[in-house]
């Protein structure tokens, strides 16, 4: 209809620019125009007077500017107004065809129809090609994980494993410098593998004003489909600490259905989570724990059993690596007077294998009482006073201990600890303790997560109850029971603590996991925050014991609650040399990312190591690869390298200064085929409109697709020539005269004045 009534395509007006072809300057057509304007409406104001008039006031002025709206139209068509646009040469350009040839293509969005891929060769065969071959010089691609040359549509077989979109683009373009590009065609269900088309992408194409056509194929939505969105699992894990996975999912049709998140090794199951699905389409994060097990690399299967008449049964499980490893982190408790918080702390910790403590006891002014140390000179001085003396430890517990028991350096050893080493910190209640040791007043104050005063007495030896805070009910650090309601009302049964002490609210950015109520006043009793690499906690008070000493000996809440905490300490305390890769399961694509950051032995950043990899492959050969140092970051190391086969991959980090030997750190990847392709299997309509829009180009549906030949050629890349279009007999002129004389008639007809 657009086009019948315009006379060209809705893209010539959008790529076209007005001109008048006449030569007559436009500020004549604006004078001609007022004066034509003043002489109809000269004899309504002539006739004003006239008592027979049977028009007058609105009426008049109505009459006057159908009038005047008529004649300045054809006086404007005088001046021969037209479209001026760009064309592509016939036969001197080149229009690049790509068609997705990933395995998505192969998905029948419905059943019993017929697939992407056919979809794609009905079009390009049903004429599309051929009148696009009339006009232009055709190169016909496919696009999996490259860019190929296609000899004939009917050699596409919707098999390759991975779509980049991206590079295909790059590709083209690139070829845009030796032979003339007019416009590209994409057909595509929009699904990218490679993180979707970068705005560099988008700016070379646009740079060589290459317009990019896009056909959609593919439903937009699925009406029965449940898929996995994301899943997050710590990549590193102590051996038999409970961790969580975080499961995000979305779903169409099974609203309020019951449903069991599943979480295995192998065939073994590590834990699972019932959950009741959210409205359609709406994503929905659930939580599953489980116990980490024994020392070693693990690949976790995250998922769902397929649904009733799920549409994709492909996307509901996915594959995460956790490396749990076999260290055992080393924790230095430092306590300012023998009680039983100190020997019920210890006693809880005794059969841990999963961390060790070191503790030093002040038994007088003078003299302390170590236990747990690894060497008879270990603290033999007392607290360290060099740096990589305390850094050797992971996590570090104080006590009742007045903040004038540590020097100056030492203070600022401690802010280190957290800040620089990554280390945790956690302060405990006491007489001596937190304000009443004289902390209110100290350079440390921000590493206490609660605010704190430089006021005396705030430690009081009065029972407290105990309930969990919002910000415990889910944390891993407070779960006594697996159910979180459950949980709630365990810690509400727990006895009383022998004494507690007063605190203020939590900083900005902490989190309040437990709550100490005396009177109905409530006061924070566990809280911990982030710092720098590090993190720290406060436990306000040192009655805990009771928890202990007034419930069965088969209960373990308090061992389990100490173990919880002490692992939360040391978790995410770094070795000095720590390696990563942003991405531990490679899905369909074979570049990772190897990173690893160095540190001496007062984990300063050492930025003149000479840093190894060596990766073990599947098939059991390795290969040796040098990191590079990253120039503005001191201390970071990075790498990319090609895992050409799938499976599992171990890579080994060695970092050496000279002769000395920094420390190594292992971590696992996983190459994976097959997979990506089963994820965001539905349209990306949004891309591809994105992609056409920003280049020039149009996103057409598969129905519109044969709109396309006619319109691809308004282009401005390649060898182009300017045409004019003519607009002074476009139908929808004549149209409008007609309805303007026909308005006047009717309105002088009904007002009796024809």
């Amino acid at each position: 209809m657009f086009e019948f009534l315009f006379s060209y395509p809705a893209r010539v007006y959008e790529k076209g620019q007005f001109v008048l072809l006449a030569g007559w300057p436009a500020w004549a057509l604006g004078l001609l125009g007022l004066a034509l304007a003043a002489a109809l409406a000269w004899p309504y104001i002539k006739s004003r007077r006239d008592s027979e008039v049977r028009v007058k006031g609105w009426q008049a002025g109505v009459l006057w500017g159908l009038q005047a709206a008529m004649a300045l139209l054809l006086l404007s068509l005088l001046w021969q107004p037209a479209l001026l646009v760009a064309t592509l040469k016939p036969q001197q350009n080149v229009v690049a065809v790509i068609v997705d040839d990933s395995k998505s293509m192969a998905i029948a969005d419905e059943s019993g129809s017929q697939t992407r891929a056919a979809a794609a060769k009905e079009i390009l065969n049903a004429g599309l090609l051929d009148e696009l071959k009339k006009q232009f010089q055709v190169r016909l691609y496919k696009v999996g994980r490259s860019l190929e040359r296609l000899e004939k549509v009917d050699d596409l077989q919707a098999t390759q494993t991975a779509t980049r979109l991206s590079d295909s683009l790059r590709g083209v373009a690139a070829e845009s410098a030796s032979v003339p590009v007019g416009a590209i065609v994409l057909l595509s269900d929009g699904g990218d593998n490679a993180g979707g088309i970068d705005l560099s992408t988008i700016s070379e194409v646009r740079a060589r004003r290459i317009p990019v056509h896009t056909v959609g194929l593919g439903r937009e939505k699925y009406d029965r489909d449940l898929e996995i969105v994301s899943v997050d699992v710590p990549a590193r894990a102590l051996a038999d600490s409970r961790i969580t996975a975080q499961v995000t999912l979305r779903q169409t049709g099974y609203s309020k259905s019951k449903i069991t998140l599943t979480l295995r090794d192998g065939s073994k199951i590590l834990g699972q989570q019932q959950m009741v699905l959210k409205a359609d389409g709406e994503p929905q994060t659930e939580s599953i724990l489980f116990n980490a097990g024994p020392a070693g690399p693990k690949a976790l299967q995250i998922g769902v059993a397929p649904l009733d008449n799920e549409e994709n049964r492909a996307n509901n499980q996915v594959t995460r690596l956790v490396n749990v490893e076999a260290t055992k982190p080393r924790i230095l408790y430092i306590e300012g007077e023998p009680k039983w918080e100190y020997k019920f702390l210890r006693r809880a910790l005794e059969d841990d294998k999963t961390v060790s403590i070191t503790s030093m006891l002040r038994t007088t002014q003078n003299k302390i009482y170590r236990q747990g140390i690894a060497d008879p000179k270990e603290l033999e001085s007392g607290f360290p006073d060099k740096a990589e003396d305390l850094f050797q430890y992971h996590g570090l517990i104080i006590g009742g201990v007045e903040i004038g028991y540590f020097t100056v350096a030492q203070q600022e050893m401690i802010r280190q600890f957290v800040d620089r080493r990554g280390g945790g910190l956690l302060f405990l209640g006491g007489r001596n303790a937190l304000s009443d040791g004289g902390w209110g007043r100290s350079g440390l104050l921000d590493l206490v997560p609660v605010t704190i005063t430089d006021r005396r007495d705030t430690f009081k030896r009065d029972r407290a109850k105990v309930e969990l805070a919002v910000g415990g009910r889910d944390s891993l650090i407070t779960r006594l029971v697996e159910n979180p309601d459950a949980n709630v009302e365990r810690w509400k049964k727990l006895p009383e603590l022998e004494n507690y002490q007063e605190t203020g609210a939590a900083k900005p950015g902490a989190v309040v996991l437990a709550e100490s109520i005396i009177g109905g006043k409530r006061w924070p009793l566990l809280a911990t925050q982030n710092y720098g690499r590090g993190r720290s906690a406060i436990l306000a008070s040192a009655g805990t014991w009771r928890w202990q000493m007034l419930q069965p000996l088969e209960d373990k809440s308090h061992e389990v609650f100490w173990a919880q905490l002490c692992r939360w300490l040391v978790t995410a305390s770094p070795p000095r040399v720590l390696s990563s890769t942003p991405r531990q399961v490679l899905t369909d694509e074979t570049k990772v990312q190897i990173r690893a950051e160095v540190r001496d032995k007062t984990y300063l950043p050492v930025s003149d190591a000479k840093v190894e990899a060596r990766i073990l492959l599947p098939d059991g050969s390795a290969e040796m690869i040098e990191m590079r140092p990253e120039p503005m970051a001191a201390g970071q190391y990075t790498a990319t390298w090609d895992a050409e086969k799938p499976g599992a991959y171990v890579a080994e980090i060695v970092a050496k200064r000279g002769d000395e030997e920094l420390g190594s750190d292992l971590f696992n990847f996983r190459r994976e085929d097959g997979v990506a392709e089963n994820f965001g299997s539905e349209q990306n309509r949004e891309l591809l409109e994105k992609l056409s829009s920003q280049t020039g180009g149009v996103y057409y549906p598969r129905a519109d697709a044969a709109r396309l030949a006619k319109e691809v050629s308004y282009s401005e890349a390649g060898i182009t020539v300017r045409e004019a279009k003519d607009l002074w007999n476009l139908p929808i002129i004549f149209l409008v005269i007609l309805l303007l004389r026909a308005s006047e008639w009717m309105l002088r007809r009904k007002w009796g004045v024809v």
